[in-house]
């Protein structure tokens, strides 16, 4: 039995749900496998398009286009109807006038001597009342060249749509629309199946509102399914307690829909997470872990992080009581914080979900008050060098081998103040509150996967 084995490359670009709302890259989804490693693996690169595609398809516009001259030429001829409609009532009201002056202008040309001085005024009169008819008739004129301008609008319109036709083939527009929504689905599920992957890269920042104090966070839920598309935003980094849960990602972005969760217990810091339905905070002034359960709205369970430091002991390099930072990723509930029998290096605990009790812990050596902010993704903590502007993602911690490493991921830190930096698995995108702004990175990971037959 002879096994053979492929080594695939695969760098993913993180696409964003429907409804909301993140763009995604100008392209449509394409797929290189041209190029090869210096070891002769394949790499293959997959593009994700935005789910508005369509929208900036050249026969979108043309078809936008065409719409919107429909739309003139209805309200043209609406107008043209409505004045030909007020115009025919007026000739018809006018029809026994002109009956009148018509009968007494042949009994004065039968017979002369009728028409006496009383009966040319008479008749004077009655033409005179006709001499509105005039402007009628020359809008009528008007009305009859627009007709023809119309005419030709609607030739000329379809020609292009025929032509449009032609160049479509067998589909119309909305086929081909469903058909790409169809396929970007299903390429977005086989993406999300992948699974994970080292992070190699960080897109440009998306601005999705610009909202609260400097200091904050914001999030959806890591785990929950993706028809569930709430949005949860915490203003300040100490003593509050408001929470407001937003129903979708547009309602959050124009600052309606919401309601409000007073929590029982004031937070610390922003390293917040909502996992399965619960915000998971830091007490203030305590190293207590509190998972607060929003459809019951109350606490599930609270547990004291062991030796973590609190209250600006071990901060990030911003500060704001950000000693202990809670997040999600892939593989479960994570806990970022460092005590002092670490030295104040950057300790991390994978949690039980339910207990909060710490199942792992691993030592990276690496000085917290030197991190600007840090996130988990596929087991690896990735630590940015400042909070400020400049900052780049240059250390990497892999929990599966307990090793680390400096890398160079730069990412622009657009308004020069980031208090809160998370992952979120599910939607495959960094979550930062910078300075005010809530703002979206989509991520690129790469990933070798490994296929064998017999």
């Amino acid at each position: 039995m002879h096994l053979f084995s492929a080594m695939f490359l695969l760098l993913m670009l993180s696409t964003i749900p429907s409804e909301a709302l993140y763009p995604s890259p100008e392209e449509g989804w394409q797929i290189y496998s041209s190029a090869q490693d210096a070891d002769g693996k394949c790499i293959c690169t997959v593009v994700a398009p935005a789910q508005n595609m369509c929208n900036r398809d050249p026969r979108s516009r043309q078809l936008r286009q065409l719409m919107e001259k429909v739309q003139n030429i209805t309200q043209s001829m609406e107008v043209l109807d409505l004045r030909t409609y007020r115009d025919l009532q007026y000739v018809r009201d006018t029809e026994n006038l002109m009956k009148t002056v018509d009968g007494k202008l042949k009994t004065a040309s039968e017979n002369a001597r009728s028409l006496n001085p009383k009966s040319f005024q008479e008749l004077k009169d009655k033409v005179t009342q006709l001499l509105p008819l005039l402007p009628v008739l020359e809008q009528y004129k008007a009305d009859a060249r627009m007709i023809l301008r119309l005419r030709e609008e609607v030739r000329n319109l379809s020609l292009v749509l025929m032509a449009i036709q032609e160049e479509m083939g067998a589909y119309d527009y909305e086929e081909l629309r469903q058909r790409v929504l169809l396929l970007e689905t299903r390429l977005h599920s086989c993406m999300q199946k992948l699974g994970c992957g080292k992070l190699t890269g960080v897109s440009n920042p998306i601005t999705v509102r610009a909202s609260g104090s400097r200091f904050g966070s914001w999030m959806t839920d890591t785990m929950i399914p993706s028809s569930d598309n709430r949005v949860w935003s915490m203003d300040g980094y100490f003593k509050g307690r408001r929470v407001l849960e937003y129903r979708t990602m547009n309602d959050f972005m124009k600052g309606q829909n919401f309601v409000q969760h007073l929590l029982p217990h004031p937070w610390a810091g922003t390293g917040h997470v909502v996992y399965n339905g619960s915000l998971y905070y830091n007490k203030y002034q305590s190293n207590i872990i509190i998972k607060y359960h929003f459809r019951s709205r109350s606490i599930l369970v609270q547990r004291s992080l062991s030796g973590a430091g609190y209250n600006n002991t071990f901060p990030y390099s911003w500060g704001g009581s950000s000693d202990i930072d809670l997040m999600a990723d892939e593989n479960g509930l994570w806990a970022v914080y460092t005590t002092i029998p670490n030295a104040g290096n950057i300790v991390i605990s994978r949690l039980e979900p339910q207990s909060l009790e710490v199942l792992q812990t691993w030592d990276t050596g690496f000085p917290k008050r030197s991190a600007g902010e840090s996130f988990m993704i596929c087991g690896t903590l990735y630590v940015t060098n400042s909070h400020l502007a400049g900052a780049k993602i240059y250390f990497a911690y892999y929990t599966n081998t307990s090793t680390y490493e400096y890398t160079d991921i730069p990412f622009h830190n657009q308004y020069s103040h980031i208090s809160m930096m998370d992952y979120n698995p599910r939607e495959r995108v960094l979550f930062t509150w910078n300075n005010g702004h809530q703002v979206l990175y989509n991520v690129t990971l790469f990933q070798v996967i490994k296929t064998s037959e017999d």
